[in-house]
C-alpha cells in the first residue's frame, strides 16, 4: 500500500501536505509557506544553528525529542512526527516558556538573530532533562549554535536555571503519544510533485529493494546532512528520492554472535552510547561528529556509503575489523569494511544495493583501542586527520595490530607497513620510531584547505607516538578522555 500525503503535528494540529517537491527544505517551507520567520537562515549547511527546530518521534521510552537543522532536512522527512518551532513555545496568553524566560532574565541575547536557534536547542535539552544539566551537557547541546555578539556565558547561565521556573502545561507525554498515533505511518509513503518528481519512504527492506530496482537513478536519503547540502549549496534538483530512515530493518540495534549489529539508518545519537560503552574512544569520536543537530540526523550508514576519505567513523570501524552488509532485491553481500573503499568517490556497491548494516566485533580479552581526531575546531568540525589503533596484549607482545588513518589517502586506509613492524612485537621507543618512519611508505598525503601534506604526515606520526605513550604509561596520559574524566 502507498500513502500519498505527508502528515505531521505542529502546535497540536495535524498538517497534511501532498504534491510537494522531494527536496523542499523545512526551513524554506516554514519561512515562505507558513511565514514562521522566527526560524532563521544563517549558513544553510547545518553549521550555525540559527534554523534549529525540535522534532519528536516515538522512541524506546516514549518520545525522543531532538534538535535538528531545518535548513538541511526535507519537509517530507517529518512524516509521522511532531514539530516545534520557536513560535510553538509561548503560552496561549503569550507567556514565555521557561527556556525563554531564563534567557531574558539572564540577559542572554543582543542582536537576537541566533537566539531562536539557541531557544530551540535549549528546549530540546529541557525536554530531555529533569533538573539543571551539567556544564558538559550544556556545552554539548549548544555546540551547534553560533553567536557572535552575546557571548556564551549568559546563555550557559540561562541553561543552568531554565528548570527553576514552573513547568508549562505543554508536552504531556501521553498527549503527544496520542498525537503521534494520529500520524503514524504503517504503509509506504509515495509523493509526486507538481513537476513529476518523486519521493518514497519505504517501511521494509523488501519495499526498498523493489522501489530502488524500479528507480535506479534515485538519490538514497538517510539523515540528509550531506544530501541537504547538495540542495542548499550546489542547488541541485533531486528528481527522485528514496528515504531509508523509516525502514524497520535498517533501524535494528542488537548484540549477538559476539557482534554489535548496527542498522545503516541508525543515527549517530542512537549509536553514541552503545558504541561508547564498548569502545569509549569511538564513542567520543562520534560525539565530535558535527553538533547535536547533525548527530541527531546523520547516520552511520550514510557516513560509510559516502566514502569520504575524511569520514570520522570508517577508520575506527576498519581498525576494529567491522564487516559491511549490503542488500538489494537480488540478494545480500558481506565484506570487510575496508574492502568497500576502492578509490576516491568509488565504492564496491553494485546497482540497486544499499548499506543494510554494519557489524562490529565486541571487545576481545586484553584488547586496546585508541582513536584520535585532529581538526581546526575541537567540536563540530571536519577532520583534517584521524587515526584509530587496535591491538591485543599478549604478555608484552602486541597482536592483531590494526592502524587506520583518515585524511592520509584518497580512502580510509590501513598503515600496513607500520603494522608489519608492530605485529607480534614488544613495543619499544626504537620500534615505534621505525613504525613512524614506515608511514612514509604507507601514505603520500595531499595538501588542501584543511592541512598540508607535511603537516598530515608529521601529525600522523605523532599520533602513533602519542598512542604508544598513553598505552605504555597510562599515568602520563594526555588523551582527551582521560583529562575529562580526571579533571
Amino acid at each position: 500500500m502507498m500513502g500519498h500525503v505527508v502528515r505531521f503535528i505542529l502546535d497540536g494540529r495535524m498538517v497534511e501536505l501532498g504534491a510537494i517537491a522531494p527536496d523542499l527544505t523545512l526551513l524554506k517551507y516554514l519561512r515562505t509557506d507558513l511565514c514562521r520567520t522566527g526560524t532563521k537562515e544563517g549558513c544553510g549547511e547545518g553549521d550555525c544553528g540559527a534554523c534549529t527546530v525540535v522534532v519528536g518521534e516515538r522512541g524506546g521510552h516514549g518520545i525522543d525529542y531532538r534538535a535538528v537543522n531545518a535548513c538541511i532536512i526535507f519537509v517530507a522527512s517529518l512524516d509521522g512526527k511532531i514539530l516545534w518551532t520557536v513560535e510553538s513555545l509561548s503560552g496561549a496568553d503569550g507567556s514565555l516558556h521557561p527556556v525563554q524566560r531564563a534567557l531574558v532574565d539572564h540577559h542572554a541575547s543582543q542582536c537576537g538573530f541566533c537566539t531562536p536557534g539557541f531557544v530551540m536547542s535549549l528546549y530540546a535539552l529541557y525536554l530531555n532533562t529533569k533538573s539543571s544539566p551539567s556544564l558538559a551537557v550544556i556545552n554539548d547541546a549548544l555546540a551547534g549554535n553560533l553567536c557572535r555578539c552575546t557571548g556564551y556565558g549568559p546563555i550557559i547561565e540561562a541553561a543552568r536555571h531554565m528548570h527553576d521556573y514552573a513547568a508549562p502545561q505543554m508536552n504531556d507525554m501521553e498527549e503527544n503519544l496520542a498525537l503521534l498515533k494520529q500520524v503514524e505511518r504503517l504503509d509506504c509513503l509515495e509523493l509526486t510533485s507538481a513537476d513529476g518528481r518523486k519521493y518514497f519512504a519505504p517501511r521494509s527492506l523488501s519495499q526498498l529493494g523493489e522501489i530502488y530496482g524500479k528507480n535506479p537513478d534515485t538519490t538514497i536519503l538517510a539523515g540528509g546532512t550531506d544530501v541537504g547540502l547538495w540542495v542548499t549549496k550546489q542547488h541541485r534538483i533531486l528528481d527522485c528520492v528514496i528515504a531509508v530512515n523509516g525502514v524497520s530493518e535498517l533501524n535494528e540495534l542488537r548484540q549477538g554472535d559476539g557482534l554489535l549489529h548496527m542498522g545503516a539508518a541508525l543515527s549517530y545519537t542512537d549509536l553514541q552510547k552503545p558504541i561508547g560503552a564498548l569502545y569509549p574512544d569511538f564513542g567520543e569520536m562520534i560525539r565530535r561528529i558535527g553538533a547535536a543537530q547533525v548527530r541527531n540526523q546523520g547516520s552511520l550508514g550514510g557516513n560509510v556509503a559516502n566514502g569520504s576519505p575524511i569520514g570520522d567513523t570508517p577508520p575506527c570501524l576498519i581498525a576494529l575489523g567491522a564487516q559491511l552488509h549490503l542488500y538489494s532485491a537480488a540478494g545480500r553481500r558481506q565484506m570487510a569494511l575496508e574492502d568497500f573503499f576502492i578509490s576516491y568517490g568509488q565504492q564496491d556497491r553494485k546497482a540497486g544495493e544499499v548499506v543494510e548494516k554494519i557489524t562490529l566485533p565486541l571487545p576481545g580479552e586484553n584488547q586496546v583501542f585508541k582513536a584520535y581526531k585532529l581538526s581546526k575546531r575541537f567540536d563540530q568540525d571536519i577532520s583534517a586527520l584521524s587515526m584509530a589503533l587496535s591491538y591485543e596484549n599478549h604478555g608484552d607482545q602486541k597482536r592483531r595490530v590494526r592502524v587506520c588513518y583518515g585524511g592520509m589517502a584518497e580512502i580510509p586506509k590501513r598503515a600496513t607497513a607500520a603494522e608489519g613492524l608492530l605485529q607480534d612485537e614488544i613495543w619499544t621507543e626504537d620500534l615505534i620510531q621505525r613504525a613512524m618512519a614506515a608511514l612514509e611508505e604507507d601514505f603520500n598525503p595531499i595538501s588542501d584547505m584543511r592541512a598540508t601534506a607535511a603537516y598530515r604526515m608529521k601529525a600522523a606520526q605523532n599520533l602513533l607516538y602519542k598512542a604508544f605513550l598513553e598505552t605504555e604509561n597510562a599515568a602520563d596520559s594526555s588523551h582527551i578522555l582521560e583529562k575529562a574524566r580526571h579533571g
